[in-house]
């Protein structure tokens, strides 16, 4: 429990927010468009699980214009 004693959370807590707010945003998109770049499913695994880029990934790549 040291570990969650010596995080500055000044620094930590929006940054976790943030990322939060992207990836919800994105499966959000993800959900709502018919068609992405690729397989749904894989876009959602890039999204949830690459933590803090994943969603610009998503955004850049994923979304078919």
């Amino acid at each position: 429990m040291e570990l969650f004693e010596s995080i500055n959370w000044a620094i930590f807590a929006p940054i976790v927010f943030i990322q939060l707010i992207i990836m919800a945003v994105a499966i959000i998109d993800l959900i709502k468009i018919e068609k992405a770049n690729g397989p749904k499913w894989v876009w959602a695994l890039v999204i949830l699980f690459i933590n803090l880029i994943g969603p610009i990934i998503y955004f850049i790549f994923g979304r078919r214009s």
